[in-house]
Protein backbone atom coordinates (compact mmCIF):
# COMPACT_ATOMS: atom_id res chain seq x y z
CA UNK A 1 0.00 0.00 0.00
CA UNK A 2 1.35 3.39 -0.97
CA UNK A 3 1.75 6.33 1.41
CA UNK A 4 0.83 8.69 -1.43
CA UNK A 5 -2.76 9.88 -1.99
CA UNK A 6 -4.64 8.17 -4.81
CA UNK A 7 -6.40 11.37 -5.91
CA UNK A 8 -6.39 15.14 -5.46
CA UNK A 9 -10.10 14.90 -4.75
CA UNK A 10 -12.04 13.25 -1.92
CA UNK A 11 -11.95 9.47 -1.87
CA UNK A 12 -15.04 8.06 -0.16
CA UNK A 13 -14.99 5.15 2.22
CA UNK A 14 -16.30 2.01 0.53
CA UNK A 15 -18.94 1.56 3.24
CA UNK A 16 -20.36 5.04 2.58
CA UNK A 17 -21.03 4.42 -1.13
CA UNK A 18 -24.42 3.63 -2.66
CA UNK A 19 -25.07 -0.11 -2.73
CA UNK A 20 -24.75 -0.58 -6.49
CA UNK A 21 -21.38 1.17 -6.61
CA UNK A 22 -20.09 -0.67 -3.54
CA UNK A 23 -21.19 -4.00 -5.08
CA UNK A 24 -19.42 -3.19 -8.35
CA UNK A 25 -16.22 -2.26 -6.57
CA UNK A 26 -16.37 -5.36 -4.36
CA UNK A 27 -16.87 -7.56 -7.45
CA UNK A 28 -13.75 -6.05 -9.05
CA UNK A 29 -11.85 -6.55 -5.82
CA UNK A 30 -12.91 -10.18 -5.64
CA UNK A 31 -11.82 -10.82 -9.22
CA UNK A 32 -8.50 -8.95 -9.15
CA UNK A 33 -7.54 -9.18 -5.49
CA UNK A 34 -7.46 -5.39 -5.03
CA UNK A 35 -9.54 -2.28 -5.75
CA UNK A 36 -8.18 -0.29 -8.69
CA UNK A 37 -7.72 3.28 -7.52
CA UNK A 38 -9.75 4.69 -10.40
CA UNK A 39 -12.89 3.10 -8.93
CA UNK A 40 -12.37 4.83 -5.60
CA UNK A 41 -11.27 8.11 -7.16
CA UNK A 42 -14.39 8.35 -9.36
CA UNK A 43 -16.81 7.08 -6.71
CA UNK A 44 -17.08 10.48 -5.02
CA UNK A 45 -19.45 11.46 -7.86
CA UNK A 46 -21.86 8.49 -7.99
CA UNK A 47 -23.89 9.51 -11.06
CA UNK A 48 -20.74 10.17 -13.07
CA UNK A 49 -19.20 6.91 -11.81
CA UNK A 50 -22.21 4.97 -13.11
CA UNK A 51 -22.18 6.74 -16.49
CA UNK A 52 -18.40 6.39 -16.86
CA UNK A 53 -18.34 2.67 -16.21
CA UNK A 54 -21.46 1.98 -18.29
CA UNK A 55 -19.77 3.68 -21.25
CA UNK A 56 -16.47 1.90 -20.50
CA UNK A 57 -18.18 -1.49 -20.46
CA UNK A 58 -20.14 -0.78 -23.64
CA UNK A 59 -16.87 -0.07 -25.46
CA UNK A 60 -14.44 -2.49 -23.86
CA UNK A 61 -16.51 -5.59 -23.12
CA UNK A 62 -18.60 -6.02 -26.26
CA UNK A 63 -17.97 -8.56 -28.98
CA UNK A 64 -16.69 -7.14 -32.25
CA UNK A 65 -13.95 -7.48 -34.83
CA UNK A 66 -11.42 -6.12 -32.32
CA UNK A 67 -9.98 -8.47 -29.76
CA UNK A 68 -9.94 -7.43 -26.12
CA UNK A 69 -6.14 -7.19 -26.39
CA UNK A 70 -6.44 -4.84 -29.38
CA UNK A 71 -8.84 -2.65 -27.42
CA UNK A 72 -6.27 -2.44 -24.64
CA UNK A 73 -3.56 -1.58 -27.20
CA UNK A 74 -5.64 1.43 -28.21
CA UNK A 75 -5.93 2.52 -24.60
CA UNK A 76 -2.22 2.12 -23.88
CA UNK A 77 -1.00 3.89 -27.03
CA UNK A 78 -3.38 6.84 -26.78
CA UNK A 79 -2.95 7.15 -23.02
CA UNK A 80 0.82 7.31 -23.46
CA UNK A 81 0.39 10.09 -26.02
CA UNK A 82 -1.89 11.89 -23.54
CA UNK A 83 0.64 11.48 -20.69
CA UNK A 84 -1.78 9.52 -18.55
CA UNK A 85 0.32 7.63 -16.05
CA UNK A 86 -2.66 5.81 -14.51
CA UNK A 87 -4.10 4.47 -17.77
CA UNK A 88 -0.74 3.42 -19.23
CA UNK A 89 0.09 1.42 -16.11
CA UNK A 90 -3.37 -0.04 -15.40
CA UNK A 91 -4.30 -0.85 -18.99
CA UNK A 92 -0.75 -1.94 -19.74
CA UNK A 93 -1.23 -4.63 -17.10
CA UNK A 94 -4.53 -5.68 -18.66
CA UNK A 95 -2.93 -5.70 -22.13
CA UNK A 96 -0.11 -7.96 -20.95
CA UNK A 97 -2.66 -10.41 -19.57
CA UNK A 98 -5.05 -10.31 -22.53
CA UNK A 99 -2.25 -10.56 -25.11
CA UNK A 100 -0.39 -13.17 -23.04
CA UNK A 101 2.74 -11.15 -23.78
CA UNK A 102 4.85 -9.55 -21.02
CA UNK A 103 6.56 -7.15 -23.46
CA UNK A 104 3.74 -5.74 -25.54
CA UNK A 105 2.43 -3.03 -23.22
CA UNK A 106 5.85 -1.45 -22.77
CA UNK A 107 6.47 -1.56 -26.51
CA UNK A 108 3.10 0.01 -27.32
CA UNK A 109 3.45 2.68 -24.62
CA UNK A 110 6.88 3.80 -25.76
CA UNK A 111 6.45 3.63 -29.54
CA UNK A 112 3.73 1.46 -31.06
CA UNK A 113 5.35 1.87 -34.51
CA UNK A 114 8.29 -0.23 -33.31
CA UNK A 115 6.26 -2.72 -31.29
CA UNK A 116 5.85 -6.35 -32.28
CA UNK A 117 2.49 -5.77 -33.98
CA UNK A 118 0.86 -6.80 -37.21
CA UNK A 119 0.43 -4.32 -40.04
CA UNK A 120 -3.27 -4.27 -39.23
CA UNK A 121 -2.67 -3.47 -35.55
CA UNK A 122 -0.20 -0.72 -36.41
CA UNK A 123 -2.76 0.85 -38.77
CA UNK A 124 -5.41 0.55 -36.05
CA UNK A 125 -3.18 2.39 -33.58
CA UNK A 126 -2.21 5.07 -36.10
CA UNK A 127 -5.88 5.80 -36.63
CA UNK A 128 -6.56 5.72 -32.88
CA UNK A 129 -3.76 8.21 -32.32
CA UNK A 130 -5.18 10.52 -34.97
CA UNK A 131 -8.61 10.42 -33.34
CA UNK A 132 -7.10 10.98 -29.92
CA UNK A 133 -4.73 13.78 -30.86
CA UNK A 134 -6.22 15.47 -33.95
CA UNK A 135 -9.75 14.20 -34.63
CA UNK A 136 -10.53 17.18 -36.83
CA UNK A 137 -7.99 15.88 -39.34
CA UNK A 138 -9.71 12.49 -39.81
CA UNK A 139 -10.63 12.05 -43.48
CA UNK A 140 -12.52 9.51 -45.54
CA UNK A 141 -9.16 8.20 -46.75
CA UNK A 142 -8.31 7.19 -43.17
CA UNK A 143 -11.40 5.02 -42.98
CA UNK A 144 -10.78 3.58 -46.42
CA UNK A 145 -7.24 2.59 -45.42
CA UNK A 146 -8.67 0.66 -42.47
CA UNK A 147 -11.34 -0.97 -44.62
CA UNK A 148 -8.57 -2.18 -46.95
CA UNK A 149 -7.17 -4.07 -43.94
CA UNK A 150 -10.54 -5.75 -43.31
CA UNK A 151 -11.77 -3.47 -40.53
CA UNK A 152 -15.54 -3.16 -40.69
CA UNK A 153 -17.28 0.16 -40.17
CA UNK A 154 -18.25 -1.12 -36.73
CA UNK A 155 -14.60 -1.84 -35.95
CA UNK A 156 -13.61 1.63 -37.14
CA UNK A 157 -16.28 3.18 -34.94
CA UNK A 158 -14.97 1.11 -31.99
CA UNK A 159 -11.40 2.30 -32.58
CA UNK A 160 -12.54 5.91 -32.66
CA UNK A 161 -14.95 5.59 -29.74
CA UNK A 162 -12.36 3.90 -27.52
CA UNK A 163 -9.83 6.60 -28.42
CA UNK A 164 -12.32 9.37 -27.65
CA UNK A 165 -13.52 7.81 -24.40
CA UNK A 166 -10.01 7.34 -23.11
CA UNK A 167 -9.02 10.87 -24.13
CA UNK A 168 -11.68 11.95 -21.62
CA UNK A 169 -10.55 9.35 -19.10
CA UNK A 170 -6.91 10.45 -19.48
CA UNK A 171 -7.86 14.03 -18.78
CA UNK A 172 -9.85 13.11 -15.67
CA UNK A 173 -7.08 10.86 -14.37
CA UNK A 174 -4.54 13.63 -14.92
CA UNK A 175 -6.80 16.26 -13.34
CA UNK A 176 -7.23 14.09 -10.26
CA UNK A 177 -3.63 12.78 -10.31
CA UNK A 178 -4.98 9.26 -9.85
CA UNK A 179 -2.14 7.05 -8.72
CA UNK A 180 -1.85 3.56 -10.24
CA UNK A 181 -2.04 0.71 -7.75
CA UNK A 182 1.31 -0.91 -7.07
CA UNK A 183 -0.21 -4.27 -8.03
CA UNK A 184 -0.53 -3.25 -11.68
CA UNK A 185 3.23 -3.05 -12.21
CA UNK A 186 3.85 -6.77 -11.86
CA UNK A 187 0.69 -8.14 -13.45
CA UNK A 188 1.21 -10.23 -16.58
CA UNK A 189 4.99 -10.23 -16.35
Amino acid sequence: MSDFPISRFPVPDLNDLPGDIRERIEAVQEKSGFVPNVFLALAHRPDEFRAFFAHHDALMERDSGLTKAEREMIVVATSAANDCHYCVIAHGAILRIRAKNPLIADQVAVNYRKADLTERQTAMLSFAMKVSRDAGAVEDADLQALRSLDFSDGDIWDIGAISAFFAQSNRLANLAAIRPNDEFYSMGR
